[in-house]
Formats: structure tokens, C-alpha cells, sequence
């Protein structure tokens, strides 16, 4: 039965996978934009709003995963985390290049305008959308910037983890190496025991042995001396 843990860390994932399809969905819906400016804007507030959300729930599994009490559970959903990160971080570039490829369509449009002789009110919506589209271009840089950041930690973390169980894999061989010089020195005394135990008993019986003869010669001699025509 899964624990209380699991089912939160399974939750997690499953947002995380939500938000990252709907953030594909955005940005195909922006790379395929024609426009007007208004639509390219909340397009982009939505993708920033699930950006915003994605990188939260991918904290809270970082978190999860430091909470786990299993060393291996540790490092499997640290593992998906790193996943989620660089996916996130892909998806970031995406958005970056479909807003290109928006304002490319865009300057087109207005090529198209301008040959045409468009009037100033489509002039100044154009510049607007310019310099929304820098604007947006500037945000997503700065949203790439943080994610590096974000996985630098990330890295630093996993190689501290990583000479964590180094260390407690050498000190698990030294205990049992020094378990198995143990192990020798116990195998030792119990032979040496046994030995003594041998040897106790070999003197025993040379000792009764000794006692038995010195009682026979005593006995033979006062035999002799006190009867002696026996």
C-alpha cells in the first residue's frame, strides 16, 4: 500500500506534467499567432502564469525529496526533478523562439502595410507591438537566467549527495573490515580455549595417574614391612 508520501510525491508529478503540456500548447498557439497584439499578450501571460506554477511544484518535489527517508527514493525523484528542470528549461528556449517567429510574421505583416501605405494608427500599433515583443524577449531571457541558476544549485547539490554516499560507502567498508578482523580474533580465542581445555584435561588425568601409582608403591611398601611373609 502506498504511503501517505507517495501519493503526494505521484500528485506532484502529475501537476508537474499537466502544466508543462499546457505550456507546450501555449507556445504553439504563439508560434502559430497572427496576430493582433492584444492575443500575442495574454498568450504570454498565460505561459509566464504556468511557468510560474511549474516552477513551484518542481520546488516542492526538490523539497519531497530531501524529506525521503530511503536513500534510493532520495535519489530517484532528485533524478526526476533534474529531468523536470532541463524540460523546463527547453520549453523556456521554445518560448523564445516562437515569440521570434511571431514578431518575424509580424514585421512581415507590416512590410505588407507599409507597401500598402498603412495609415499612423497602424504605425503605432506596430512600434507597440515591437517593443512588447523586446519586452517579452528581455522577460524570457531573464526566466532562462534564473533556471541556470536554479540547476547549478541543483548540480552542487547532487555532487554534495554524491560525496555524502562516498563517504558513508568507505566507512561502511571499514566496519566491516574491522568486523571480519573481529570475526578472526574470535575464531582465535575459541581455539585457544578449546586448547587449554585439552591440555586441563590432559593433566588431570596425568596427575590422577601419578596419585595412583605413588598410593600403589606406598601401599606395596608397607605391605612389605608389615607383612612380609605375604
Amino acid at each position: 500500500m502506498a504511503s501517505a508520501a507517495d501519493v503526494h510525491v505521484r500528485i506532484c508529478g502529475q501537476e508537474i506534467i499537466k502544466y508543462d503540456l499546457e505550456i507546450k500548447a501555449l507556445i504553439q498557439d504563439i508560434r502559430d499567432c497572427p496576430g493582433p497584439q492584444s492575443t500575442l499578450m495574454e498568450l504570454n501571460s498565460q505561459v509566464k502564469d504556468r511557468f510560474c506554477k511549474l516552477r513551484l511544484r518542481i520546488q516542492d518535489l526538490e523539497q519531497m525529496a530531501r524529506e525521503q527517508d530511503r536513500e534510493t527514493d532520495r535519489l530517484a525523484i532528485q533524478a526526476e526533478t533534474e529531468s523536470q528542470r532541463r524540460q523546463m528549461m527547453s520549453n523556456q528556449t521554445a518560448w523564445r523562439k516562437s515569440n521570434l517567429a511571431c514578431k518575424l510574421a509580424i514585421d512581415n505583416v507590416e512590410k505588407d502595410e507599409l507597401l500598402r501605405g498603412g495609415d499612423n494608427q497602424s504605425t503605432r500599433q506596430r512600434k507597440a507591438t515591437k517593443e512588447s515583443l523586446v519586452e517579452t524577449s528581455s522577460n524570457i531571457t531573464e526566466s532562462l537566467m534564473s533556471i541556470s541558476r536554479m540547476m547549478s544549485e541543483q548540480v552542487q547539490q547532487s555532487e554534495d549527495s554524491i560525496g555524502t554516499l562516498a563517504t558513508s560507502s568507505r566507512t561502511v567498508q571499514e566496519t566491516n573490515e574491522e568486523f571480519r578482523n573481529m570475526t578472526g580474533t574470535i575464531h582465535l580465542g575459541r581455539k585457544l580455549i578449546l586448547k587449554y581445555n585439552r591440555r586441563e584435561l590432559t593433566d588431570k588425568l596425568l596427575i590422577f595417574l601419578a596419585l595412583a601409582l605413588f598410593f600403589a608403591t606406598v601401599l606395596y611398601i608397607l605391605k612389605k614391612r608389615l607383612f612380609p611373609f605375604i
